[in-house]
């Protein structure tokens, strides 16, 4: 007993101490059923939790933007079209977030945190600037539910953004018609003009002189009215291409409407993986302890 405390009083508690890296591995080697145990029951008990976990729904809508020009057409503009932020901040809104809860029968609770917004890129390119195709996406318990809440998503962002074109495509329609409106007056016109200058030519009780002038002042307003439906027609032309420029082009739109897919709310695979890795540091764990244990045990028995 009296070399035991010798030793003790002999052994420096400030003194370094080297870690043993080699005795560790023994232990973790001589109980290698530990980490492998461990790995194999963490993995099994990660596939459990991710089946448990139930399945999902997710859903996509495909969004086109647009791209805005100035009212003839010469350059591009700024607005809440070209502004990289506007799906995803809209989506996020509060208000339409209540909007697609109500039209899923969905809690806003259930949607926040579940619905996000990517823009289509090429390959290799980096979406840092204005991308007028979007995608949205959505999380939801049932295939129709999920469907109709990004299908709610991509109706707010569009009736959103829409307004400057609509207005402009509405001005477009009407000058249109008030193009074609010119054009009935001025071909009226030069029809009546023309039949005057026809029956005028047919009097017999009308003398040269008479006939002359009539038909002078029947080809002058002819002329005058043929220049006027040139010029009308040439602008009836640029309204329409400006027209189909904004319908085809400045106006965003629903692409693909939201169609849902099964998805599994927690991967099956990253649940194995982090299960069984938790596993084998636990299973090592033990393994380097157990013989500290086992020695204070038999220590404490004898």
């Amino acid at each position: 007993m009296s070399e035991v405390r010798e030793r003790e009083r002999l052994v420096d508690p400030d003194a370094e101490r080297e870690v043993d890296l080699r005795s560790g591995w023994e232990r973790i080697t001589a109980r290698w059923w530990l980490p492998v145990g461990g790995l194999v029951v963490g993995a099994i008990l990660g596939v459990l939790v991710s089946i448990g976990s139930g399945d999902v729904y997710k859903a996509q809508a495909l969004i086109y933007l647009g791209q805005p020009f100035t009212p003839s057409g010469g350059g591009q503009l700024q607005s809440l079209q070209t502004n990289p932020k506007t799906v995803s901040e809209i989506i996020r809104s509060e208000a339409a977030i209540k909007v697609a809860a109500d039209a899923a029968n969905l809690r806003p609770a259930q949607l926040r945190g579940n619905v996000t917004s990517t823009a289509v890129v090429q390959p290799g390119q980096v979406a840092r600037n204005f991308t007028p195709l979007v995608e949205i996406e959505v999380r939801g318990p049932t295939k129709a539910k999920a469907e109709r809440a990004v299908n709610s998503f991509a109706n707010t962002v569009v009736t959103a953004v829409v307004p400057y074109v609509e207005q402009k495509m509405k001005l477009l329609r009407a000058q249109i018609d008030d193009d074609k409106q010119q054009l009935d007056d001025i071909n009226r016109r030069i029809a009546a003009a023309t039949s005057q200058q026809n029956v005028a030519l047919k009097d017999k009780t009308l003398s040269l002189a008479e006939k002359l002038l009539v038909s002078t002042n029947s080809n002058a307003t002819v002329n005058s009215a043929e220049q006027r439906r040139g010029t009308v027609l040439q602008d009836l032309n640029n309204a329409r291409q400006l027209l189909s420029l904004a319908q085809n082009v400045e106006l965003s739109h629903v692409v693909q409407p939201g169609v849902a897919k099964r998805a599994s709310a927690t991967s099956r695979r990253n649940a194995a993986a982090i299960g069984g890795l938790a596993g084998l540091l636990l299973g090592a764990i033990a393994a380097l302890i157990a013989d500290p244990w086992l020695r204070r045990r038999s220590t404490a028995a004898a």
